[in-house]
């Protein structure tokens, strides 16, 4: 596909996109490049990255190499991705801390709209009842995944590597959030923590881990969109339906644990109404936020509709 500069240059802020909500435990990157137009095209580009392209190498060489892995775009998007996750992660961990009801219900509104986003695709009617037990099944899951107590932290490399790659799964599987899986399996800390101090062979282990794992589930993910479309696509939208308890704005602390820095940080929370929210639920600009994220999805919707880049 040919693209000019500026669409390389909104590729990178796509990118930017998808690292900022991986960075947040509860929001998926996959479900920033689903609603912005590139999901199925990364997806595709993933699968294409094989031994195979060893081969071509040493027959074609590297420009034709580079262009059959469809290296500017993946070269475009996943450096909008790094960028941000350097750049953004002390903020978004300021904003964790300081003001959560307002960055959660920010996302909130993202994640709500990008549902209706993906609903849309599936023509979903009351009697398609494969596409209804397939949206329920994939709700109830994400559900119960986000009901999960989180596990201790462990720093062992073994432990570091599967984290890696089970986290980048979910992170492009709109609806599950990557960050929010590392937090139950007790990676988070960690991983935050390498970025933050700039422990490149903690980086290393896990990034080996998310390239195995990235490599491997982009295969399922290509055979499920071409086998059962409709099907894969009822699911994806059960996930982000269940998701939405994870990133609720109003919670109640209900179990705190230890972190490695002596603080106390909740370990599991329950979702309430922002009325029976103790303390100020600061309604009027959690809706404001939600708003605008919604505005943000349909923004992106009428551009990927116009062109796909």
């Amino acid at each position: 596909m040919d693209r000019s500069p500026l669409d390389y240059l909104i590729l990178s802020l796509k990118g930017m996109a998808m690292g900022a909500a991986d960075v947040v435990p509860g929001v998926s990157g996959g479900t920033i490049a689903f609603i912005s137009g590139i999901y199925e095209e990364l997806i595709e580009t993933l699968n294409n990255i094989n031994f195979s392209l060893l081969k071509h190498l040493k027959t074609e060489g590297l420009k034709s190499t580079w262009q059959k892995a469809n290296g500017p775009f993946l070269a475009a998007l996943l450096s909008g991705v790094f960028v941000s996750v350097i750049s953004l992660v002390k903020g978004v961990e300021w904003l964790l801390e300081h003001q959560p009801i307002l960055l959660w219900s920010f996302f909130f509104g993202l994640v709500l709209a990008s549902i209706l986003y993906v609903g849309k695709q599936i023509k979903i009617t009351l009697t398609d009842f494969k596409l209804i037990l397939a949206m329920t099944i994939g709700a109830v899951g994400a559900y119960l995944i986000t009901t999960l107590n989180p596990s201790e932290t462990s720093d062992a490399n073994l432990f570091l590597f599967f984290a890696g790659a089970l986290a980048i799964c979910a992170m492009i599987l709109p609806g599950i959030s990557g960050a929010f899986i590392l937090v139950i399996i007790g990676a988070y800390e960690p991983v935050l923590e390498a970025i933050n101090t700039r422990d490149f062979k903690t980086i290393l282990i896990i990034g080996a881990g998310a390239i195995v794992g990235l490599l491997s589930f982009s295969k399922l993910l290509k055979w499920l969109f071409e086998t059962y479309h409709r099907l894969t696509l009822a699911v994806i939208t059960g996930f982000m339906i269940g998701s939405l308890n994870k990133i609720w704005p109003w919670k109640i602390v209900l179990t705190s644990r230890t972190n490695s820095k002596g603080e106390q940080v909740p370990l599991n929370e329950e979702s309430i109404s922002p009325f029976n929210f103790d303390g100020d639920p600061q309604l009027l600009q959690a809706i404001g936020l939600m708003v605008f994220g919604i505005l943000i999805i349909l923004i992106l919707e009428n551009i990927s509709t116009k062109k796909t880049y």
